[in-house]
């Protein structure tokens, strides 16, 4: 005979699961807005060196613009910083911040 497991006792355990996998990461990857350099640059940039669809990319040039820096990705500082690089070498201002 099988054993009946409850649908909700079920649900709480995979929730449980999956609660533990989620990972936090410390830094956010911040673009700037600038007067210079055009939304096609920036989109191009995103891109290239985030590996954003495009329209992840528009959505984080917009918000650059109009809210004057946007936070385009988190992750580790080891894996944010060679962007954040690569994105002030393309003339665009970038910064690793910590989020505490």
């Amino acid at each position: 005979m099988q054993q009946h497991t409850n649908t909700s006792e079920k649900n709480k355990q995979q929730f449980d699961v999956d609660v533990l996998d989620i990972n936090v990461y410390p830094y956010n990857l911040i673009v700037w807005n600038d007067d210079v350099n055009t939304f096609d640059w920036v989109i191009q940039t995103l891109i290239e060196v985030c590996n954003h669809t495009e329209e992840q990319a528009e959505q984080c040039a917009f918000l650059i613009h109009f809210k004057g820096k946007y936070a385009v990705k988190n992750g580790e500082y080891d894996t944010l910083k060679p962007m954040c690089n690569s994105i002030t070498e393309r003339g665009i201002n970038a910064t690793v911040e910590d989020i505490a």
